[in-house]
C-alpha cells in the first residue's frame, strides 16, 4: 500500500510494517496507525509517520544516542497493552523537538514510544519512576555522536529519499553504540 505524507511523498508500506498503538498517542487518541520511515542516507532521525493522517510525523531517536544510560521500566499495564515481557524484542524511541534553530534541539525522555517488534504493537509510556526530563537539550551529545560515528545530524543531499522500515529487519539491528 501507499502512504501519502506531506514531508515525505508517497511511500510504499508492506503491511507487516504498519504500527499499532492501541490508545493512539499523547494528544493524539484517535490516531492508532503509524508507520516508521527513514531517508535512505545516513541521517540519524527516523520519523513516525501517521498512515492516514498525511501531516501527522513526530522524528524520533534512540535515547541511548545522546542518553547513555538510559533505562525503561515497564510498568504492568504497559507490558499488558504491549503484550510484552521483556525489552529484547522492542525499540524504545524519544520524540524529537526540532526547532528553526536546531541548537536548539530537544527529546523528550519522560514518554519516549516502545515498540514490540513482534506483534508490531506501540505504545507511548510515562516513566513515572524515573527523573528523565520532558525536554532534554540534545545537540552537543548529537555533535559528538556524530563525530565519534562519522555521521552527520543532518545530512546534506540534493535528492532526500525516504522509505518505511521493515520491521521484521529492524528487529535483527542492534541499538545505536553509545559514545
Amino acid at each position: 500500500m501507499n502512504v501519502e505524507t506531506t514531508r515525505f511523498g508517497s511511500i510504499k508500506v508492506a503491511e507487516e510494517d504498519i504500527l499499532t498503538f492501541p490508545e493512539g498517542m499523547l494528544g493524539f487518541s484517535k490516531v492508532e496507525k503509524y508507520v516508521l520511515v527513514e531517508r535512505v542516507d545516513d541521517s540519524l532521525f527516523l520519523w513516525l509517520q501517521a498512515v492516514k493522517k498525511p501531516s501527522i510525523a513526530f522524528p524520533l531517536l534512540e535515547p541511548q544516542i545522546f542518553q547513555k544510560n538510559y533505562k525503561v521500566e515497564l510498568g504492568d499495564e504497559d507490558q499488558s497493552i504491549l503484550k510484552l515481557k521483556d525489552l529484547k524484542v522492542a525499540k524504545v524511541f524519544a520524540i524529537v523537538t526540532i526547532p528553526s534553530d536546531p541548537t536548539k534541539m530537544t527529546a523528550n525522555l519522560k514518554a519516549p514510544i516502545v515498540i514490540n517488534l513482534k506483534n508490531r504493537l506501540a505504545r507511548q509510556v510515562i516513566l513515572h519512576e524515573e527523573d528523565y526530563p520532558i525536554r532534554q537539550s540534545i545537540f552537543a551529545d548529537l555533535q559528538q555522536y556524530c563525530a565519534a560515528t562519522h555521521r552527520t545530524i543532518f545530512p546534506e543531499t540534493e535528492e532526500v529519499t525516504y522509505q518505511a522500515i521493515h520491521l521484521a529487519e529492524e528487529l535483527a539491528r542492534p541499538p545505536e553504540k553509545s559514545l
